[in-house]
């Protein structure tokens, strides 16, 4: 069953249990064993570490945070930034895992864990993405930051433009490392951000983070997220560690349909940043579902446009809707869809035309874009009479 609109200034949808939105079924709601007013959601866990946050990978949804904007050395974390910078390179054409990268002195010299890469050696750029990733390589990192930019500083500069077009506010990269710097840092919301950019852009490459182990000159290392032998939903993402910003973690892990990023930044040791981001991880799926109200691009409505040369307008998100709600409250959700004025062409695809406000008893938990999903030129003469006398009216 497609959901129905009645257009008018708003235009309300409810959804419920079964329903189908457009062509997308949304999933039933499942039985509650009590009732959900009986079961109410416990705060979440109170956490030993400087910063820390939970979200929702599919949502956007923040489920936990603490201190999630505080500017904090991010230590080996800041190699999620420079593999997506890498990644970023390779699906341009720009770059292929089987280009050899010449061993500059200054990355075999660079300190602190190593892929144990020989000055004057070629090295493929997936061995040494593999080495960066999964060993924490910093004389990898260092090897690709050069291979691209030329050197590591101009290098960072890329990184900090891809930080700003994905919208980390509080970050700034000197080098590719995470070595300390006064002037390197980051926060555990922008580095959720790239986390979650290299997951949706880069699922290919994102798959290295589940690697428990990489050999490279003979020399075997095992991946330092504890997480991943803990917990098989874990597939990521990095560990990091120096003395002054202590451990860190960053986690994802998938359960059913449903993903979630934890980030922990500052904690005191390698078992309290794992066990605090289980805790996290457990937290959200515990008391958490996610559904996927309408698929993006998917038509949800046909609205009246004037003056063009048709009269109906096809509209729905641009992106995926998905919204993240407390266990068992599904049958609680609604939505009403707003248009922002009367449309009248020439209006292109993908312009916005008012929202989706998807409500859950009653208060907002999302609202959305709406958009037009085709052009519509201006219509004839006679059509544009027509709708003129029809506007009056």
């Amino acid at each position: 069953m497609k959901p129905l609109f009645h257009v008018s200034a708003l235009l309300i949808l409810f959804f419920s249990a079964g329903i189908r939105a457009g062509d997308m079924p949304v999933p039933d709601a499942p039985t509650p064993v009590r009732a959900p007013d009986e079961m109410p959601i416990p705060d979440p866990p109170q956490l030993a570490a400087k910063s820390y946050l939970l979200v929702d990978h599919n949502s956007g949804k923040v489920l936990v945070e603490s201190n999630a904007d505080e500017r904090l050395e991010p230590a080996s974390l800041t190699k999620i930034m420079t593999a997506y910078v890498v990644f970023r390179e390779l699906g341009g054409g720009n770059l292929s895992l089987r280009d050899q990268v010449l061993i500059s002195e200054r990355a075999w010299r660079t300190g602190g864990s190593k892929t144990f890469i020989e000055i004057g050696k070629q090295v493929s750029v997936e061995d040494l993405l593999k080495g960066m990733i999964i060993q924490s390589g910093n004389d990898a990192s260092v090897a690709l930051a050069e291979h691209i930019g030329g050197t590591e500083e101009t290098f960072a500069d890329l990184m900090n433009t891809h930080a700003r077009r994905i919208g980390m506010k509080n970050s700034n990269f000197t080098n590719a490392t995470g070595l300390p710097h006064e002037d390197h840092y980051t926060t555990a919301r922008d580095i959720a951000l790239v986390t979650a950019a290299s997951i949706r852009e880069f699922p290919e490459y994102y798959a290295w983070y589940a690697v428990k182990e990489f050999t490279y000159n003979r020399i075997k290392q095992r991946n330092r997220n504890r997480l991943l032998w803990r917990d098989e939903s874990v597939d990521g993402v990095k560990t990091g560690y120096t003395k002054t910003a202590g451990y860190c973690l960053v986690a994802s892990a998938e359960r059913g349909n449903m993903r979630l990023t934890s980030v922990v930044m500052g904690s005191q040791g390698e078992a309290v940043r794992t066990q605090a981001s289980l805790a996290l991880l457990n937290y959200g799926f515990r008391f958490y579902e996610t559904h996927k109200l309408y698929a993006g691009g998917q038509r949800i409505e046909t609205l009246r446009i004037w003056m063009g040369e048709v009269e109906d307008l096809p509209v729905g998100p641009a992106e995926d809707v998905s919204v993240t709600i407390p266990r068992r409250t599904y049958d609680k959700l609604s939505a009403k869809l707003v248009k922002d004025r009367d449309i009248s062409a020439p209006i292109v695809k993908g312009a916005v035309v008012g929202h989706i406000s998807i409500a859950l008893e009653g208060k907002e938990v999302r609202r959305v874009p709406l958009v037009a999903l085709r052009d519509v030129a201006e219509g004839g003469i006679l059509q544009k009479g027509k709708d003129a006398v029809l506007k009056w009216f």
